[in-house]
């Protein structure tokens, strides 16, 4: 009977670690994410993590925002004034209540379209650095193209429910946060928790707006950033990213009745499991023993990449150059790049980065040139 009773418990014990452990495969299911579509990404490197049905085409609300502000941001517009059209004012559902023919910076908007989901700043900032809101779709359908949004297509700059053919994936709307939070701007408007907008010249107005992302704002301490969306056919969808110990993340979900605590964990289990491993640091290669390459080669990049303690022992470095050839010298007949310098887990690659070879410097500074310059200048001659 004891026997039976310890054997009970230990069981228990099994189970419920089991139950709480993070998945260790990016394609496992995670029983703890209440939303339908899920992605955790590592910034630095892209390396999904976690991800949960996280290339299904859903419907995606006001997290379209992210690359309405990114477009904006990038213009070099965003110290102009825009003049507000009636269409702006019309726009459906969550505003900053703008009015027909006022004016207001640019960047103003954007902080309204961000912290606030202001649809009417939405369609505001389309038309002005678009054209039109139809000229600034095609930007937006052209930038998820260059970031490589596969299964992504926009209608509008809001995303409101009023084109069938506006869509993404959990995945590609994590491609474009990482895209955009590689801008600093973008960066400090992210993760702003209040912002006051003065008002332009002839205008009366001044507003004040604090962020909407509850995980932003407080709930969160690691929160950096982040978009807030809801429609009644998308539901809930939610972009966060956040920062610990030098591992940048970013969170994605549709559909999540519970995205806070979805994001929270997702990241909470992250930041214990994963570290960000320099593998490779930007500079000469050691340990080369080929007397052509010797001292002679280099990468050009640190190379980061978020594994587990285990994943950490399982690396391995495979360094692959071009045999010299007869008609090489030292620097002349070298071509740039020689080699590559590859990054492998567990029999799969994870990074590569190209292998330079270093060449002289052709001789064009220093003291014995400059008087070798002068001379020739003062024979009648140039060097």
């Amino acid at each position: 009977m004891l026997q039976a009773r310890v054997m009970f418990i230990i069981a228990s014990i099994m189970m419920l670690v089991f139950s709480i452990s993070f998945p260790s495969s990016a394609k496992a299911e995670q029983v703890g994410v209440s939303a339908r579509n899920a992605v955790l990404m590592e910034q630095e490197s892209g390396r999904v993590i976690f991800e949960k049905n996280a290339h299904d085409k859903q419907r995606i609300a006001s997290i379209t925002k992210v690359m309405t502000a990114i477009i904006a941001i990038e213009s070099g517009k965003m110290g102009e004034i825009v003049t507000v059209s009636n269409r702006a004012i019309h726009a459906e559902g969550s505003s900053i209540y703008l009015k027909s023919g006022e004016k207001i910076k640019l960047e103003h908007l954007v902080y309204g379209l961000m912290l606030r989901s202001g649809n009417d700043s939405a369609v505001a900032i389309a038309e002005h650095v678009g054209g039109s809101l139809e000229g600034f779709v095609y930007m937006m359908n052209e930038k998820a193209a260059e970031i490589g949004m596969s299964n992504t297509e926009f209608a509008n700059p809001h995303g409101l429910d009023d084109h069938e053919n506006h869509y993404s994936t959990a995945y590609d709307m994590a491609l474009l946060t990482r895209y955009a939070m590689e801008n600093e701007k973008f960066r400090e408007i992210s993760g702003t928790k209040v912002y006051r907008a003065p008002a332009a010249p002839g205008e009366s107005w001044e507003r004040s707006w604090t962020n909407k992302h509850r995980l932003v704002t407080g709930m969160y301490s690691n929160a950096t950033g982040g978009k807030t969306g809801f429609t009644k056919r998308a539901k809930r969808t939610l972009i966060t990213t956040a920062s610990k110990d030098g591992l940048d993340a970013i969170v994605v979900t549709l559909n999540g009745p519970d995205d806070w605590q979805d994001h929270i964990y997702m990241f909470n289990r992250a930041f214990v499991d994963y570290k960000l491993y320099n593998l490779a640091h930007e500079g000469k290669l050691k340990n080369i023993e080929d007397e052509f390459y010797k001292n002679k080669i280099f990468i050009a990049r640190d190379i980061q990449y978020p594994l587990t303690v285990k994943e950490r022992e399982n690396v391995r470095i495979n360094v692959t150059l071009v045999k010299p050839k007869e008609e090489w010298d030292r620097s002349a007949n070298v071509p740039d790049v020689v080699g590559n310098y590859t990054v492998i887990l567990n029999d799969e690659m994870i990074a590569e980065t190209p292998i330079y070879f270093e060449k002289k410097e052709k001789e064009s500074s220093g003291f014995w040139s400059i008087f070798k310059n002068i001379f020739f200048i003062f024979a009648g001659k140039l060097p």
